[in-house]
Parts: C-alpha cells; structure tokens; sequence
C-alpha cells in the first residue's frame, strides 16, 4: 500500500512572537559566581529579532542598559554566543565589508572592544569583550551594539543552521572584579531554512526480492538544512529496474520531508529513482542492489553527535527528530562531551533513548563521549546496550555535582579497566574531533572495536594507520561528530569543520540493537564521507577456516568455522594465498579503488582509465597541518590556461558557498579553500588537447604541460599531514559506476589487514574494515 508520510510539519514563515520571557528548552550549567542580584544585572534589548534565513545577511542593534551599579571603570560585558555557531565573524574597522559590528557608549565612556572564539565559559564562548578603559557608566546609560547596520556593508552573516532558539547571552561585571552576572530577558532570535537549493532522495543501499523499501525525499537550502520552502506543489517520480508501487506524482505541502513506502523490489539488479519536476531532474536516489537473497542486509547510522545540552545546537528531542526523520537514519546514538552530561541530562538521555529506539523502524544505541586530553588517550566514544549503565567521565569539568566523581576516568587506560568488566555490552571507539585519540597511549582489544577516519572534523586515515603500526584489529567507521543538531546530514558550514559529515553502513540480519552491537564487535561495516554508496568485500575459502568475531587475544573469544569471510571478520588459520573479492555500486562514477594491506597500497584499480583519454583535467589538493584542531589547510589559489580554453568546470568538496570556485576569465580559475585531512578539486574541461597550466597556491606554484598528463595522477608531496596536489588527465566521460573484481593476495607473516578505499567524481570516498587474515609461516 502506498504512503505519503510528512517528517515534520511546515516552518512557519510568519514572523515569531518574541518577549523577554523567552526560556530555553535546555540549560547549560555554568559556574555560579555573580557579583550583584540578576535583577540589578541591567536589561537588553534588540530590535530587530527575525525570524533570518540561515546564512543570511541582517541588520540588528543590541542595547545594554547598565542597572542599579552601573559598570565601573574597567568593568565590562561580553555578548556571548555558543561554540557551535558559525555567525560571521564579528569585525569592528570596516563598516562596508561584512560581518562588520558597531560599539558606543550613550555617555560617551571610552571602550576597548574585541571578539575572541574562547573568552568565555563553554558552549557560550564566542565572545564580544566590551571594556569601560576610560570613565564608567550609571543606572540607565547604554551600550549600542550595532551588527551590521551601517548601509555601505552587507550586514552580519547569521548562522548557517537552523536553530529557533538561537539567542545571545550577554553577561555584565558591573563591579569590575572580572566576575559575572547574566543579564535576563535576552530575546530568541529563530535562525529558520531557507529556499529549497538540492534535493535528495534515499533508498535503501541492497535488498533481496520481494523486500518492501520505502523511498524518502527531502530539500535542502543552500546550507543544508532541510526545508519546506519549494517552488514546486508537486513532483513526479521516474524509477529504473524492478520497483514496484512508484507513484507518478507526489504532492507537497511544505513537510520537511516526504516518505513513499509500500513499495517492493521484484527483480535482481540495480534501481534508483529520479525526482523531477517541471521536466526537470531535481535528484537521483542512490543506487539500490537487488539480490536474490540476502542474509545481511546493510542499514545506516551516524552514532557520533550531539546536541545544544553539550556543546552542540538544539535540543535532544529534536536531535532524534532530525535522525529519523530527516536524515534517513537507521540508527543513531548521541555523544555529548563527558564533562558537561550531569546527572539529570544522563538519566534524560537514556530515557530518550529508549522512548526513540523502535526495533525494525529506527534503533538508538546509549553512551557518550569520553572527552580526555590528547594526553591522556584523546577523545573515545563509549557505546552500552543498555540504558542502565553510569556515565565514566573524564573530569567533572562543567558538572556541579561532585557526588560521583570517584566514577572517573582521568585517562583512556583507567577507563578501559573501568569498563573491561562489561565488555560484551559496551563498545569504545577512538576518533579526531577538537582533540585526537592517541591510540598508542591505550587500547584495548576487548572493548576499542573501531576507528572513525572521517567525521566532519575532516579526514584522518592515519589514525587507521596508528592501529595497524600498534597491531590493533579495528573496523573503520565514518560519523558526522555534527554540533548542528543534524546527525545523519551535517554540512561543515562556515566555521571550523572542514569537511562533510559521514556515514556507517552496518551489514545486520535484522534492525534491532543486539544485531548492532553484535554487527559493531565484528566489525562488519563500512564508512563513507557521508554518501550511501553500496560496498561489499569478502574472501572465499573454499573450505572451513576459523573466524573471530572477538579478536582471539582476548579470553573466551567467540569464533566459528566458515568457508567465507567478510570485512570485519578475523581469520585464524588462512591459506598462504586468499581471493580478495569487492563489490562496489553508485550513481557517481568510480575514480579508483585502492586494495590495501595495512598502510601498503597492494594495487589502484582506475576503472574509467580503460577510456579513451578526453580534454578534462582533475585538480585535487589534500591534507592537513596537524593532527590537532588548528589542522586546516588554506589552498586559497588559480589556475591559468594557455594554449587552450576553459569550456566547463566543477568544484569538487567545495562546501561553504562562502568559500567558492569562480572564473575570472576563458583561461582563469580562482578559488578560496580549505582542507582538513580530506581533498578539494576542480574537474577542468578544456576547449582542446596540448598547452599548458600553471596552479598556484599558498604552497606553491606548479606548472605542467597538459600534453604530457596521463590517466595517473602527477602527484606533488607538499609534507606536514599528507598534503598533496595532484593534476591527472580524464575522460570526456565518465562510464564506469559498477565494479566486481577479485584478486589473488599472497599472504605475509602475522597480520594482513586487507581493506579497500573507493574514490567517487563526486569527491566522495568509501573505506571496507580490513579482514583480518592472521598468517604464521
């Protein structure tokens, strides 16, 4: 039977009532030392409170009037924002350019002014300082902040996500004793979508015959936040291969997002749907793989986010909310900073936990984020099967109640212990967030399961290569470690994530949280940056061998006998030489396959190098600074043409539409970007064969004769955290979207971790978990 179901109902575009009374749905502690009563904290007033399109550009004027003690000569305010926000950076010497702000006193109190991203107590600590440096002020005289409102400029970009209760927190030291009080009554200021700019629509990625799926369709504004504000009442539908039950038309009536289900897969192959409207092609889905019959079947899941409770945006409820019913999510967990989960949000979060998991639908996995110094063992995600378990903090940093802080772990090694005695119901993760996990400061082979290469953050395979080098047996997982509030789509924005958020693909027998865990301990998934392309890799033995779920260094580890294996798995006693086999389906071209022992590349399979090669060029730059937060690499540059001209051309990872490709002329390309450990490019189209291209970027200037690139990249190593730029010559066309090859590996002495990395046109990637075939000659 056919459905039509609305994910949310419709944004109100009208404008929100707004009062002083404004309370949040959530609160932050923060430390409670206040110099005066909050009623004699002054009062603030902003005229103009929205609602602003995400992104946006607006004009508004915050005013502070000083209460009964006034601010004293060198007592200050701080207009605070949270970390999560990628407003526009405040700059107050140039009142054409934008994100310009405004500062003065009604009594003419001279003021020192100054923004900083960490003045204040965290998630409030983007801060405007405002100083009194000469004279003070009374009861009633007035500090004008004035955001963008000088005609010459723009204005201040809000911004990029939407968040209705987006709102300032100002904070007065009226004693000038560098202590603070909140003033009261500060106003919402709703941060809604914008106009629909890309669509989506989301199949599952393999499914056997007669399996029913449901098709689901949303549109995103330019930034990436869902919308219901679509030129269209209604869209057509067109599917490819054996679907059936597609309607030919669908009606909207401003959802969020849209659901089609009773349909149902009736042949072997592959599907995808088209959306169009108006004669126009507005998305294609994914590609869905139809086999005959499936044992396990993929589901997928972004289990590293969280919410405005933490350090992140928005409430917990709606953190769900989004996950199922926006992001397409088949499971998700939340995992807010250690150091900020009291108590009572601990006991909140698994009771959301458990009201939001719905085995076969959508399933919740509980934990948190294990928030150490780098020093100490990093940041570690703790995943429990249940919603019982405590909370095993690092510090009890921004947690007020002390009365369990003997339940701390300072470092991942007394953490491990902690947990070790429940290790069949909880998993840890290692990742890269703001701090890195040093997984050669601890591990353990029972509880640490996997790494995350790819999150928002950006791209770190070397904390892959980390646990090969130490003789770890981990599974690769890619997350969205989203601060947004949109797990399962988290767009970098425009502040200091440099990357898309991304996805795992776990292979279950059926949607519930045992065959999770279960499917997490085996390490049987793949991570994406954030596509949901179809990945499959497994060996076949030909006769019984022995295959760890458990690694087998730890006691009592679960194993069977099997003549097959599949990523993730761990094989005990394999022939000297196995037949690697992988499976690899999208709707965006496959660039290369790279097959991988370890660290060592064994073979680049280019699949659409068998083509004849065209006049299109790929430009990559890649990498990072450092393995910490201040990693981005700025690749800000142009590229000139001579001998030919520029016919077309596609960015490649260019996410904030602050930061964009352009053409300056028939020959020239400039363009603003960064990397954090991913890759940014330009797919180049030229007017003919030969001439030449100069690239310049901050890290050099690079000059090649375009007669001489091949199909193989020329690469240019430029040091620090794998930085590279790379020029290759492509096809006119690419044709290659299908690819199944085995291949004979010869094994060597101990470990052989064989995983793969698939790379997209699109700019897009796929990492397998490595089997584990364990060899000893």
């Amino acid at each position: 039977m056919q459905k039509h179901n609305s994910a949310q109902s419709r944004p109100s575009t009208e404008p929100a009532e707004i009062s002083s009374s404004d309370k949040p749905s959530f609160e932050n502690w923060m430390p409670e030392v206040t110099p005066v009563d909050v009623a004699d904290a002054g009062s603030v007033f902003i005229d103009n409170t929205g609602p602003f399109a995400a992104g946006s550009f607006q004009r508004f004027t915050l005013t502070y009037v000083a209460g009964r003690y006034g601010i004293d000569d060198s007592g200050c305010i701080k207009v605070c924002y949270r970390f999560a926000s990628d407003m526009g950076r405040p700059q107050f010497t140039d009142p054409g350019a934008p994100n310009w702000v405004g500062v003065t006193a009604s009594n003419g109190a001279v003021l020192d002014v100054r923004f900083d991203y960490k003045q204040n107590t965290r998630p409030w600590d983007r801060t405007i300082y405002i100083k009194v440096v000469a004279g003070f002020m009374k009861e009633g005289d007035r500090i004008v902040v004035s955001f963008g409102t000088d005609p010459r400029g723009p204005g201040i970009r809000m911004q990029t996500f939407v968040d209705p209760e987006f709102c300032f927190r100002v904070l007065a030291d009226p004693i000038a004793t560098y202590t603070f009080v909140d003033v009261p009554g500060v106003p919402f200021m709703p941060i809604i979508p914008g106009r629909a700019h890309r669509w989506h629509a989301v199949l599952p990625t393999c499914r056997a015959i007669g399996d029913d799926v449901t098709l689901k369709i949303r549109a995103d504004d330019i930034w990436g936040n869902p919308t219901g504000d679509t030129p269209f009442q209604e869209i057509e539908l067109a599917g490819s291969g054996g679907l059936e039950g597609i309607p030919a038309r669908i009606k909207l009536d401003g959802s969020l997002a849209v659901e089609v289900g009773g349909l149902t897969v009736t042949k072997v192959g592959n599907i995808s749907v088209d959306v169009i409207a108006k004669g126009e092609r507005l998305c294609r889905s994914n590609t869905l793989v139809v086999k005959d019959r499936l044992e396990l079947r993929p589901y997928w899941g972004d289990l590293h986010a969280q919410s405005g409770e933490t350090i992140g945006s928005g409430s917990a409820q709606a953190y769900f909310e989004y996950a199922r019913n926006c992001a397409f999510l088949d499971a998700v967990s939340h995992q807010g900073n250690d150091f900020q989960i009291t108590g009572e949000f601990w006991r909140v979060l698994n009771s959301l936990m458990r009201e939001w998991n719905e085995p076969g639908r959508f399933v919740t996995i509980p934990g948190y984020e294990w928030s150490g110094n780098t020093a100490l063992g990093g940041d570690h995600n703790v995943f429990y099967r249940t919603e019982d378990k405590p909370i095993r903090r690092s510090s009890h940093a921004l947690v007020p109640d002390r009365s369990d802080i003997d339940t701390d772990c300072w470092d991942s090694r007394a953490l491990f212990t902690a947990l070790e005695p429940d290790y069949p119901d909880a998993i840890v993760w290692a990742h890269c967030g703001g701090r890195y996990a040093d997984i050669k400061y601890a591990h353990d082979h029972a509880l640490e399961r996997s790494v995350e290469i790819h999150s928002s953050w950006g791209t770190f395979e070397w904390l892959a290569a980390d646990a090969f080098e130490s003789g770890y047996r981990v599974g690769i997982v890619g997350n969205s470690d989203g601060h947004k509030g949109r797990p399962g789509s988290e767009p970098p924005g425009a502040s200091l994530f440099g990357a898309l958020g991304g996805l795992t693909c776990y292979w279950l027998r059926e949607l519930t949280r045992d065959e999770m865990f279960l499917a997490m301990q085996a390490r049987h998934h793949y991570g994406t940056t954030g596509s949901r392309v179809h990945l499959y890799t497994g060996i076949d033995f030909g006769a019984p061998v022995t295959i760890w779920t458990d690694d087998p260094r730890i006691s009592d580890a679960r194993h069977h006998q099997a003549s097959n294996a599949m990523m993730g798995d761990i094989v005990s006693d394999a022939p000297s030489r196995v037949e690697f086999s992988v499976n690899v389906e999208s709707e965006a071209a496959i660039l290369s396959l790279q097959i991988r022992r370890g660290t060592e590349v064994l073979e680049t399979i280019r699949p659409n190098g068998e083509l004849p090669p065209g006049n299109r060029y790929r430009i990559e730059w890649s990498g990072a600074e450092y393995r910490g937060r201040a990693r981005q690499t700025v690749w800000d540059g142009s590229l000139k043409v001579s001998g030919a001209r520029i016919d077309g051309f596609e960015a490649i990872n260019f996410f904030n539409p602050d930061r964009q490709l352009k053409r300056v002329s028939d020959t020239e390309l400039a363009w603003s970007s960064i990397t954090t450990g991913n890759f940014a490019g330009v797919d180049l189209s030229l007017s003919g064969p030969g001439g030449s291209i100069e690239i310049k970027t901050p890290l050099g200037t690079f000059q090649h004769d375009l007669g001489s690139v091949t199909h193989e990249p020329v690469v240019h190593r430029l040091g620090k955290l794998d930085r590279e730029l790379r020029i290759s010559r492509q096809p006119d066309q690419y044709s290659v979207r299908s690819l199944y090859l085995t291949r004979a590996i010869d094994l060597v002495a101990g470990d052989n971790p064989i995983w793969i990395c698939a790379t997209f046109a699109d700019g897009h990637q796929a990492w397998s978990s490595p089997i584990y075939l364990l060899r000893n000659i």
